[in-house]
């Protein structure tokens, strides 16, 4: 084949052909299917050499058919709460990494935390013929698993494990997270705490995340006091103006939990500002370990996740359901991992 001029099979109508791409490659057109359809099936070698021609010849595979022939659209869908945080970024970065070896395209909405946005985002995705969901928590409308069980297309929640739920989770306990960082403090000799978070509405993994401050103080006999427990937007300006309100009792925490590092870096931004120092004056921890949290002075004491490991757990667990019809994903637990460092110390 090699060598041959390439047949005119066009039929007037300007496209190249399938036939075109397999002859420039050298290879059969059931190879150029596999090299985009099930490229785990065709060597790196082959499949190159089929993309290569493909891009010569400006060939692109045609959707709507490979779709009709095998009722697949090769399409999968992720919706998460927000484009501002880079922990749900390296989630879909894991994802697509997976996808796009196995020839899926990853179509992506964003809710905005707003339940009706989500169910909203789900729907037009189902409507395009996704072959699978990612959904961040379980902080859904009923309406949306619904769908998605109606038409028998896999899901599972990311970014939550709930050893109880009735949906497939692939994430960490946000709960457990929280009782371990509460333990570390009390290790430290913390009797006085306070708390920062974000929004407990529609968000069931900050609900999980302060549940687990509370019973674990409980434990210990201990119990944050209502004007301690602040909740207000993720940002680092709500995190500077909880702190300072915090500083300014006159029996002020010597431990203060946020619910994430966002909120965790105003404070200690704002403890700057009026001459505090963590942690000889207080401590602090943060949740998330963005990569700021490691360069910043004092450095964050939080809690790091794999969230790529979490984004590419989810595509192979929803690919495996794609590929062998009717199986339900496989609940995941990824381990968290306490990064201890300046932040924290002893109780003053």
């Amino acid at each position: 084949m090699e060598g041959e001029p390439i047949r005119r099979t066009r039929n007037g109508s300007g496209r190249v052909k399938l036939q075109e791409v397999a002859q420039k490659a050298n290879v059969s057109t059931a190879t150029v299917s596999r090299a985009f359809n099930e490229p785990s099936k065709v060597s790196e070698e082959v499949r190159q050499r089929v993309f290569e021609a493909a891009h010569a010849l400006n060939w692109i595979p045609n959707a709507a058919g490979r779709a009709l022939a095998s009722r697949k659209t090769q399409i999968a869908g992720a919706i998460i709460p927000t484009l501002d945080n880079e922990i749900f970024a390296n989630q879909i970065s894991g994802m697509q990494s997976v996808f796009s070896k196995h020839g899926f395209t990853l179509l992506l909405g964003c809710s905005n935390y707003d339940p009706q946005e989500g169910l909203r985002q789900a729907r037009a995705m189902l409507a395009r013929g996704v072959d699978a969901i990612a959904i961040v928590g379980e902080d859904h409308p009923p309406e949306l698993f619904e769908a998605l069980r109606s038409r028998h297309v896999p899901y599972v929640v990311t970014y939550a494990f709930n050893r109880t739920s009735p949906h497939p989770c692939i994430g960490f306990d946000n709960y457990a997270a929280f009782r371990e960082i509460v333990e570390h403090l009390l290790s430290l000799g913390h009797r006085s705490f306070g708390a920062i978070f974000q929004p407990l509405d529609n968000n069931d993994r900050v609900r999980a995340r302060l549940k687990g401050v509370v019973d674990r103080l409980k434990d210990a006999g201990l119990a944050i006091a209502e004007d301690r427990c602040l909740i207000g937007p993720s940002t680092m300006d709500f995190g500077a103006s909880s702190f300072l309100h915090m500083m300014g009792q006159t029996d002020r925490p010597t431990a203060i939990i946020c619910g994430n590092d966002n909120i965790a870096l105003g404070a200690l931004l704002r403890a700057k500002e009026i001459g505090l120092d963590a942690p000889t004056d207080f401590s602090i921890t943060g949740f998330d370990n963005l990569a700021i949290s490691s360069r910043f002075r004092p450095t964050l004491t939080t809690m790091m996740i794999d969230n790529q490991e979490i984004g590419r757990r989810a595509a192979t667990a929803l690919l495996q359901a794609i590929a062998e019809r009717n199986h339900v994903p496989d609940p995941v637990e990824i381990k968290p991992e306490l990064k201890i460092r300046q932040s924290t110390g002893p109780a003053p």
